[in-house]
């Protein structure tokens, strides 16, 4: 009886994916929206990296590479899918102190599948792609692993149906060894003339960003084409420290070393440089209805339309519209007599824009970035590792939020220097401590937090726990936190 190929699965699970605001915010990015279906893209990439497994692939563990900021929003969705069906191969959270593009992170991913002297192939892609055949997925995923397998780094690339000037390009040659092609060079993301060129050419495909190798090819390859990167990184991951939360690893790399780590992609750092190089490198062809939703556009592209090629999630109603987009997260939306829009509610954002034209809402991300207003980074409700909260109005000197708290959690002992708190329970039940208090609140009852006290929520019960805050004071911003014990290690 043959032993299974050991594989890794990498999700690559950084970004803010600002081309698809308002729905996707630095402190929400796209990879965690339900754009389709039940499931989010991140929860779909988990996925589609388990079918992988069968009697000749084993999946060792699974790593997802991410921050401190993001790491609760992954945890909570995969703790969802677990809870629904069974995942079998542990789970464990690369953090990086702060983003250093791909190729440090995909680095963590090596160093940390080779610790048990072990060479697993990494399987490794995007947490925010959509892919529509997944049996088509799983077959050219397998020829993948077996380029791999023969020790050359596998690109997954797909053939273009439109000179597309938003991605990068694979030449490769004409000959299909075992499923494979040869790769002759890497190009830019090109201009519309040399795109139709490439078209026309053929043998050109779309860069998917998933690649399939060993580990200690990475790290050869690193080290031949940017030792810079591979030093430090190694360096870091020397002393890391590791944690647990929900039968979860979560491992990070010594924080001081991993920002001295020159910044670079995957691509540039070592990808674009394999061909004509002593690092073998091949193409396989992936036909299974691959988008990377870069923009609105793309996002209509997968969606289910009608007849007039209108696709709309929530409460949409529509007359004389075609070709058009409407999400409505909150509110009724209506469109009359427009064509080839995309409109996006939200509860504290809308976006009209041209379907064409919609690569350019990284420019209204931009003006928000550069006013700080907060509605580039946060939606009005926000999620938290204990649960969330939705800021659902504010005036001067008052701010009034419902707040969720899950089965079990608990929110940071702290105090505020500039606001007091009234708290309402509408469901569940609280356990409150108030400076050198400890009660017990049940529905509609309340207490009052005084400016400067000492205070935590908790939720006991088996059931959520959601109470009305009202908060009072000179000044009302989330940076008003000092935090004396957190669960969740937050300062």
């Amino acid at each position: 009886m043959s032993i299974p190929t050991k594989i890794v699965p990498v999700i690559l699970c950084g970004g803010s994916g600002t081309r698809l605001w308002p729905l996707s915010r630095a402190g929400f990015p796209k990879q965690f929206l339900v754009l389709s279906g039940t499931q989010s893209l991140f929860q779909q990439a988990f996925l589609r990296l388990q079918s992988l497994a069968s009697k000749e692939i084993e999946i060792d563990k699974n790593l997802i590479v991410t921050n401190e900021e993001q790491r609760f929003l992954a945890l909570d969705q995969l703790l969802e899918l677990k809870a629904q069906m069974s995942i079998k191969a542990p789970i464990r959270f690369l953090l990086e102190p702060q983003g250093k593009n791909t190729a440090p992170a995909l680095t963590l991913a090596a160093l940390d599948a080779l610790e048990v002297n072990q060479d697993p192939i990494l399987v490794i892609t995007p947490a925010d792609q959509t892919i529509q055949d997944q049996d088509g997925f799983t077959k050219a995923l397998h020829k993948a692993i077996d380029v791999a397998k023969d020790g050359a780094i596998a690109i997954l690339g797909i053939e273009p149906t439109k000179p597309e000037i938003g991605y990068g390009y694979i030449q490769v040659d004409n000959q299909l060894n075992r499923g494979a092609h040869s790769v002759i060079r890497f190009t830019e993301k090109p201009n519309l003339e040399t795109a139709k060129q490439y078209l026309d050419q053929g043998g050109f495909y779309w860069n998917s960003g998933m690649f399939v190798l060993k580990a200690s090819l990475w790290l050869k390859a690193l080290n031949l084409f940017r030792d810079d990167i591979a030093d430090m990184t190694e360096k870091a991951w020397k002393n890391h420290q590791v944690d647990t939360l929900s039968q979860v690893e979560f491992v990070r790399p010594n924080k001081e070393l991993f920002s001295q780590i020159p910044a670079e992609s995957i691509d540039y750092a070592v990808i674009e440089k394999c061909p004509q190089s002593d690092i073998p490198i091949q193409m396989v062809p992936l036909n299974a209805g691959w988008n990377d939703l870069g923009a609105w556009d793309a996002v209509w592209q997968v969606a289910e339309q009608s007849a007039e090629g209108n696709a709309a999630i929530g409460d949409v109603l529509s007359a004389n519209t075609t070709n058009t987009l409407v999400i409505a997260n909150h509110r009724l939306v209506s469109t009359v007599g427009v064509n080839d829009l995309i409109v996006i509610e939200t509860a504290d954002a809308v976006l009209v824009a041209n379907k064409e034209q919609s690569q350019d809402v990284k420019a209204i991300v931009s003006q928000l970035e550069a006013s700080k207003r907060e509605e580039k980074n946060l939606h009005r409700k926000v999620h938290r590792p204990w649960g969330w909260y939705d800021s659902v109005d504010e005036g001067e000197r008052f701010k009034v939020k419902r707040i969720q708290v899950k089965p079990g959690a608990s929110l940071s002992l702290q105090m505020h220097h500039h606001r007091a708190e009234h708290w309402i329970v509408v469901k569940g039940t609280a356990e409150i401590t108030n400076g050198d208090q400890v009660i017990t609140l049940n529905e509609n009852q309340s207490t009052y937090i005084p400016q400067g006290q000492k205070h935590r929520l908790t939720n006991p019960g088996t059931t959520p726990l959601e109470i009305i805050e009202v908060q009072s004071g000179s000044y009302l911003g989330e940076d008003d936190i000092v935090r004396f014990e957190d669960t969740f290690g937050r300062k």
